[in-house]
């Protein structure tokens, strides 16, 4: 049987991607595509087809809207929406341990190559003190940092727990960047660019940085597939494509 997925966002460049995958793939079905327009009851799909995935591809401002509707209804998630740091994720968690039949998904990037830049970053942080991120992003992405550059930055912190927070002086300097989990993260905004994301680690005579430049909204479309496959079964919050990946 296929996998009845309703999309929130379907109208969006993410959510337009998604919906061609949807309609293409033999094991998927798309039951509801809504747009800022739509009813959140559209999600539920009908009596005839519902949904069982909602796939949240909205704008930061309305998405834990979406994901709570949906979880009141019984409907496991996958979200793509960014704005979901660890102070949001944080009572997200602590609601779906009291719903153990259910489980969201929260993917900062569904690209499988962002996935691994992300985990070789935080591999890396071990070994260097001096940390920032740089991200780029479409001049029409409404928030920043990116969900992506957040995550990194989070994995980062977590991945120093033994050798202690990167060394960020003179963090009033404005231009500096957001402080996220004490890792400063640059962030522009640009016409002509999809998404590109580097770390800078600095150590005693040398730099590394690791770079990840989506060139075509098609990097999106395994990590997408992977995740609505990967819904049905998920229970409780799992939150990165390279959880689902076992990175």
């Amino acid at each position: 049987m296929s996998i009845r997925v309703a999309v929130v966002g379907a109208t969006g460049k993410l959510g337009s991607v998604a919906v061609d995958l949807i309609e293409g793939a033999p094991d998927l079905e798309l039951v509801a595509a809504l747009d800022s327009k739509s009813d959140l009851a559209d999600m539920l799909g009908t009596e005839a087809a519902p949904s069982e995935v909602v796939l949240d591809v909205s704008v930061p401002a309305v998405s834990p809207t979406i994901v709570d509707y949906a979880l009141d209804a019984g409907r496991n998630v996958v979200v793509g929406t960014s704005g979901w740091s660890a102070a949001r994720l944080a009572p997200l968690g602590a609601r779906l341990r009291d719903l153990p039949e259910l489980g969201v998904i929260v993917v900062p990037n569904f690209s499988l190559g962002s996935a691994l830049g992300t985990a070789f970053a935080a591999t890396a942080a071990k070994y260097f003190d001096s940390i920032e991120i740089v991200e780029a992003h479409a001049a029409s992405k409404i928030d920043s940092p990116s969900g992506t550059a957040v995550r990194t930055a989070e994995l980062i912190a977590r991945a120093r727990d033994e050798r202690g927070p990167v060394v960020a002086p003179h963090t009033d300097q404005r231009a500096r960047g957001q402080q996220v989990a004490g890792v400063a993260v640059h962030s522009l905004r640009l016409d002509g660019v999809i998404a590109k994301q580097s770390v800078v680690l600095g150590g005693q005579g040398e730099t590394l940085t690791i770079t990840h430049d989506t060139t075509d909204p098609r990097a999106y479309a395994a990590g997408i597939l992977h995740a609505l496959r990967s819904a049905p079964a998920a229970r409780g919050l799992t939150v990165g494509l390279d959880q689902l990946l076992g990175l």
